[in-house]
């Protein structure tokens, strides 16, 4: 498995080592060892998995004060996944990146604690799963604007999206509770 860094350092994306034949394929989607390599010592809590249709956009979502980090994959179809740096002593506050992930291309994307993250539907279904270094805390959650002007997110949408009750009330990066500090330091 290879890790390469985005355009923001932390995020990362795990190209994984496919072994093909007739049969069909396998592939190891997550390793201690190599995300220890790479000074990552992740401790998953849970695993979620959605599947939503073309057009679908989901979040932006973060969890503050009990931040999550997350290691996603598209097991079915494509996805454009998005992480927004959420921690304002970052240099990189405020800043996204956005990668394609697929059944085809077996990549998986790690949003560190302190980043929004969020994806829309490229292909007539999708199945994402993810696994979390933190639980679910309900009165934690967060919904930052998909469409916020200051973020100015490149999404490749044709046509409105489809989003949630929840998602089309996400606040602005200017009203949004962001992390003062990177919440990833506090967890180690």
């Amino acid at each position: 498995m290879k890790l390469q860094p985005t355009a923001l350092a932390e995020v990362i994306v795990a190209e994984p080592d496919v072994y093909a034949d007739e049969r069909g394929f396998f592939s190891e989607t997550w390793n201690a060892a190599t995300f220890g390599g790479a000074g990552l010592e992740l401790r998953f809590v849970q695993c979620n998995h959605s599947h939503s249709t073309r057009g679908v956009l989901r979040g932006l979502h973060y969890q503050q004060p009990a931040p999550q980090g997350k290691l996603v994959r598209a097991i079915t179809g494509e996805i454009f996944d998005v992480a927004v740096d959420l921690r304002r002593s970052s240099p990189t506050f405020a800043r996204w990146v956005g990668v394609t992930l697929s059944a085809a291309n077996k990549h998986a994307l790690w949003v560190p604690p302190g980043f929004a993250h969020g994806f829309c539907v490229l292909s007539a279904a999708a199945d994402v799963v993810y696994l979390c270094t933190g639980p679910r805390v309900a009165e934690s959650e967060q919904t930052l604007r998909w469409d916020d002007p200051e973020l100015a997110i490149a999404w490749p949408l044709v046509g409105a999206p489809i989003v949630s009750a929840k998602d089309a009330r996400g606040v602005s990066l200017r009203d949004a509770v962001v992390y003062p500090d990177d919440p990833a330091a506090r967890l180690g």
